[in-house]
């Protein structure tokens, strides 16, 4: 019966909750949400939560700009929860506006992504929040498995897929067979890394302090993995750490570039260490069907390619690498009953 109400209402919902954005589908909708993962609040008196003032876009444009007393913060870091309750109102806002549309108030069921290696506390306080937000049930699947099903890899199947998932807060590499993880390496090195490394290199090189939006911009723009033709320019505007005062300066692509290379050198080692623990049959089937690059910095120019040639294998980005992991978990909501072997279950 519960499902019969569940389907009329479609308030089974999928959650890619990511350090940089969270992605929602709703079964027999599709993607409903897309948002940063940024909430702004403030504190009430003794310790008694946050009054939250703004989230996702309009959090994420607060950033750097609060004044006294209000804080615009980014709940999840490498892939985990730092802020509980801040990563609980950011749930509870995504479920209200998954929900807007019901004629019924109603506590969903929620599949929700998390990194494969995460620990048991950590895989908990996911839970925790998920419910706490107003979900009946909550059911966490590993990120690599529901890339994999969103870009249409054979899962269930005896042989090997290899996923690589570039996010905001970490980067992972997996090897799937018969619906499980075989083997996976991972790194809390991604995008905001790079977006900070970024800031540092202009901080070094042109005494000029910018923002983390104003980096992510630059790296968004002018970013590569591989050397471009031409090479190109951006103006950045930030303060000068001499005077205080305003001031723009021009960064190059190559200075972009070459503030990321270490972050790069990492990401190649972690699939590196994947393939190499990986048995000869599986790599077999990793080397005819190519490795898929996923995740939102998996659209940096040139990524692909730099990869394919560090590990000697075809590296294909997804054709929708941001919204890869919440199609695979809207897969998942389609066959809930064959899919329960991938998850894990708590209710209210």
């Amino acid at each position: 019966m519960f499902n019969i109400f569940s389907n009329v209402l479609g308030m089974d919902v999928g959650i890619d909750l990511g350090s940089s954005n969270t992605v929602a589908y709703v079964k027999d909708k599709g993607i409903v949400f897309s948002e940063p993962s940024a909430v702004a609040g403030r504190r009430r008196p003794r310790g008694e939560g946050y009054e939250i003032i703004a989230v996702g876009e309009a959090a994420k444009a607060m950033s750097g700009k609060v004044p006294h007393g209000i804080e615009a913060v980014w709940p999840l870091e490498g892939g985990v929860i730092a802020n509980f309750d801040m990563t609980q109102e950011l749930l509870k806002y995504c479920l209200k506006r998954v929900s807007s549309n019901s004629t019924f108030m109603m506590h969903p069921k929620v599949v929700i992504s998390i990194p494969a290696e995460v620990t048991e506390v950590e895989r908990k306080a996911v839970i925790d929040a998920t419910l706490g937000a107003g979900a009946s049930e909550a059911y966490v699947v590993e990120e690599p498995i529901s890339a994999a099903l969103g870009v249409g890899l054979p899962i269930d199947k005896p042989s090997g897929c290899m996923v690589i998932d570039i996010g905001g807060g970490t980067s992972e590499v997996s090897v799937i067979s018969l619906g499980g993880v075989v083997v996976t390496s991972s790194l809390r090195t991604a995008g905001k890394m790079m977006d900070n490394a970024i800031i540092a290199m202009v901080r070094q090189r042109y005494a000029l302090l910018i923002g983390e939006t104003t980096a992510e911009e630059v790296k968004n723009t002018i970013g590569s993995a591989l050397p471009l033709e031409p090479e190109m320019e951006m103006n950045v505007k930030g303060r000068d750490l001499s005077d205080g005062l305003p001031k723009s300066d021009t960064v190059s692509s190559v200075e972009v570039r070459e503030a990321m290379e270490p972050i790069f050198k990492s990401i190649e080692d972690m699939v590196k260490v994947a393939l190499e623990k990986m048995p000869p049959e599986l790599a077999k089937d990793v080397v005819d069907r190519g490795i898929i690059l996923t995740g939102g910095v998996a659209m940096m120019r040139g990524l692909s390619e730099r990869l394919s040639r560090a590990v000697n294998t075809p590296v294909i980005a997804a054709e929708q690498p941001l919204n890869s992991v919440a199609l695979g978990l809207g897969k998942i909501l389609d066959n809930l009953g064959t899919m329960r072997k991938v998850l894990q279950r708590t209710s209210r």
